[in-house]
């Protein structure tokens, strides 16, 4: 069945993480008879990446569609947290509507605020859909009024603040235009989104004209880029040229594939029509924010700006001892070449080649995203070394150096909340709100500098038992805030390689808590503890007993250790300092200096010294 421009609904799903956005994807395909009735089908089918189903987050953007009667309504999911904003910001070109999805107990959460003030600017028309009231501390009434306040705030227009809502469940399967509606299915929404999205404005008419917006590689069809038909249409093996922003032609060629979405698989069809999202193959150029078009189209499409990133970090290969034992991507040729094949893709993500042809500096929106990049780099068989985050400063024309300012929500219960203020202030965040949100709980609202929350989170759920939840967002840049203290700890760093020894490292918990197992590799200038003082210790964890032909009772033969202190990637890039690095392989992840010469550390220490 053909879908006339009219029958077509382009909308986007946005909300803050853990919402239920994914959820409800998933229910509205069923409902909308996508899956057969026996088909089975994995929860958050959406979420289809590893790293996405373990952290139960949405990372990469996705489309999908549902078809209502003669309507067919294109659906994007978007990514719900801000290190991962630049997919957001392309996703809201492609569309004329979007679902705002808000936690009926939670509220507006910092996410929502971000994700918002852009669909506004666009000029989208949200439809708000207060999910979760299912859940016995939902206060669906007062959360549709913060939402009305939040609209004003973000300077929506009449239009924009007359939203509809909706009241719903993602996980039983429901959604009501009021509170004690029947409580069914999701008819209702499905039918909102027919009468108040407006069908995709675009000109039939015309050469043909898209702007691509994601990008991914098939190992089949190879470069895939999906975007929104601007004008006229697109026919398979149709000549067609790629314009860079600035209007220069990249390549030209023949659309191969042309792929359309229905359900939740990519269909391939023989033409489709402005105003519909697809995705094409046949170029090997173009990337995101390039102009697909007719020969004779001359000027490209408006490219939506993304946001600067504001954190960086140095990817080097790994020149440890244990180099290339557990990964076969160990070269900075392979490191390179996979890097820019990222940005391509990634226009949130910045690579740069620095002096040291063997390192390469990647900036990003955060520690998150570098670290699922990190991640899925390790589980290709890439080795890496990565160096502490750092934030990217800027000057302004006073010649006064300015850093990223982020904005940090925080519900803790009232007996955390002393704690956590003064840790914050301790990192120069200044606090804006604090009030009550319920169940015994406070909102805090800071304003704090990104370097001082490197690291800050495990340091967070420790202080709070695990029972805090804290929500960040970019803010704004402002002037530099002063030192921020790093870590009081020292490191407990081997001497010597091999394999450590309990009996060694029995005598060495002592001096700090380790990090490592007996019968665990190590080697000269590698970090295997945390020094119970200020300063550096270099200790030998490879040191065995000494045979006597004295008796001994097994008393004395037996070693208790106390279990070492795991780290994840994130926790470990959040420890080190600014001499130190991360070594990751597709097995391990340890820590070392970046200096491995105890003699060349001591050298360095003093020339910083002298200055």
């Amino acid at each position: 069945m053909t879908t006339t421009r009219q029958q077509l609904r382009n909308i986007a799903i946005i909300a803050h993480v853990d919402h239920g956005k994914t959820t409800l994807v998933d229910e509205m395909l069923k409902q909308s008879g996508a899956f057969r009735a026996n088909q089975k089908v994995a929860e958050r089918v959406m979420d289809s990446n590893d790293l996405e189903r373990e952290r139960g987050i949405t990372i990469l953007a996705k489309c999908t569609s549902v078809q209502i009667g003669d309507n067919r309504i294109n659906i994007v999911d978007t990514p719900g947290h801000a290190d991962f904003g630049g997919e957001v910001e392309r996703i809201l070109s492609m569309v004329d509507g979007a679902l705002l999805l808000v936690d009926a107990s939670e509220g507006p959460m910092p996410q929502t605020k971000f994700v918002l003030a852009k669909a506004l600017r666009r000029g989208l028309r949200p439809i708000v859909v207060i999910n979760k009231v299912d859940k016995p501390d939902q206060r669906a009434l007062e959360v549709q009024t913060e939402v009305f306040d939040l609209f004003a705030l973000l300077g929506a227009d009449d239009a924009q603040l007359d939203f509809p809502t909706l009241f719903a469940s993602a996980k039983q399967g429901w959604a009501d235009e009021t509170l004690d509606g029947p409580r069914q299915d999701m008819s209702a929404l499905f039918q909102r989104i027919i009468a108040h999205v407006e069908a995709p404005e675009a000109v039939d008419e015309g050469p043909f004209a898209m702007l691509a917006t994601t990008l991914e590689s098939d190992p089949y069809i190879g470069r895939v880029l999906t975007g929104r038909i601007a004008t006229g249409v697109a026919k398979v093996n149709m000549p067609v040229k790629a314009l860079s922003p600035d209007g220069t032609v990249i390549e030209t060629a023949r659309l191969t594939k042309l792929l359309a979405f229905r359900g939740i698989d990519r269909v391939p069809v023989a033409e489709a029509f402005a105003g519909d999202i697809v995705a094409v193959a046949g170029l090997t150029e173009p990337t995101v924010a390039d102009t697909l078009c007719d020969p004779l189209v001359e000027q490209p499409l408006t490219a939506q700006p993304v946001d600067p990133p504001t954190l960086a970090m140095t990817f080097g290969i790994n020149t440890s001892p244990l180099a290339g034992r557990d990964g076969d991507k160990v070269q900075s040729r392979v490191i390179r070449n996979r890097l820019m094949k990222e940005a391509e893709g990634n226009v949130a993500i910045r690579i740069t080649e620095t002096a040291d042809r063997d390192a390469f500096e990647v900036a990003g929106r955060g520690e998150l995203q570098l670290g699922v990049l990190i991640e899925t780099m390790r589980r290709e068989g890439f080795e890496l070394s990565i160096s502490r985050p750092r934030v990217l400063f800027k000057t302004d024309e006073k010649g006064q150096r300015l850093e990223p300012i982020e904005e940090v929500v925080i519900d803790v219960d009232e007996g955390f909340s002393g704690v956590v203020v003064d840790k914050l202030s301790q990192r120069k965040a200044e606090l804006n709100e604090m009030r009550p949100s319920g169940g015994g709980k406070q909102r805090l609202v800071f304003l704090a500098p990104s370097r001082g929350l490197i690291g800050y989170h495990g340091e967070f759920l420790t202080d709070t038992r695990g029972t805090g939840v804290m929500n960040r967002l970019f803010h704004s840049y402002a002037p530099y805030k002063g030192p921020i203290p790093g870590r009081r700890q020292g490191v407990l760093i081997a001497n010597g390689q091999g394999n450590a020894v309990a009996y060694a490292l029995w005598y060495l918990e002592e001096r700090g808590a380790l990090f490592i197992n007996p019968g665990a590799e190590v080697y000269e200038g590698m970090i295997i503890g945390e020094h119970s003082r200020d300063n550096d210790l270099e200790v030998n964890p490879l040191k065995a007993k000494q045979l006597t032909n004295i008796r001994t009772t097994s008393k004395d033969e037996a070693v208790r250790l106390t279990p070492p202190r795991q780290m994840s990637l994130e926790q470990a890039l959040a420890y080190i300092e600014d001499d130190e690095l991360v070594e990751v392989t597709p097995k391990t992840i340890r820590l070392r200096k970046r200096l491995l010469d105890p003699n060349a550390r001591k050298r360095e220490s003093r020339q910083k010294e002298a200055v």
